[in-house]
């Protein structure tokens, strides 16, 4: 009965009011400039002269003191154009599932085959289509449209109003 009475007082003594932090949890600060007694005076721990000795010191990302950086001397090689087309590709599969005469950029939006129905859309074809349609789209492979046309169908192609 008495070591019960013993560890439940053991018990109540520990609590956050009596924690302690583990030994080197706490550094203490390093005053900086403060007499040559106390170890950290007259450069105060920046070295001597230089950038890295100033105030306000600041290095870009691959700064290599003054010599001309590697991502400078590295050679730029491919091209980009920023006349590239890119388009949505829908396949005469998906198509061909579909149950209207008249298919769209906005019918393909509202069925879900494209994202967005003011960017540009090409049919690519992998499938003989059975059903006569009509198809509107920004381009057409050789094999889409062949097979459009051999069900019966017709395809529009959309032009872009280029800005001049």
């Amino acid at each position: 009965m008495k070591k019960r009475a013993d560890k439940e007082k053991e018990i109540l003594k520990t609590g956050l009011f009596n924690l302690t932090c583990p030994k080197g949890a706490h550094k203490k600060r390093k005053y900086l400039g403060r007499g040559s007694s106390s170890g950290h005076g007259k450069t105060s721990t920046r070295g001597s002269k230089g950038q890295t000795s100033r105030a306000g010191r600041h290095f870009y990302l691959g700064f290599e003191g003054g010599q001309s950086p590697l991502i400078r001397k590295m050679p730029k090689r491919g091209f980009v154009s920023i006349f590239k087309k890119t388009f949505q590709i829908v396949s005469l599969d998906s198509i061909a599932k579909i149950k209207e005469g008249v298919i769209d950029p906005e019918l393909l939006k509202k069925k879900g085959l494209i994202k967005d129905k003011e960017k540009q859309v090409k049919i690519l074809g992998n499938k003989e289509l059975k059903a006569a349609l009509t198809v509107k789209a920004h381009a057409f492979s050789k094999q889409a449209a062949e097979s459009i046309k051999k069900a019966g169908g017709t395809i529009e192609t959309i032009t872009i109003n280029a800005i001049s």
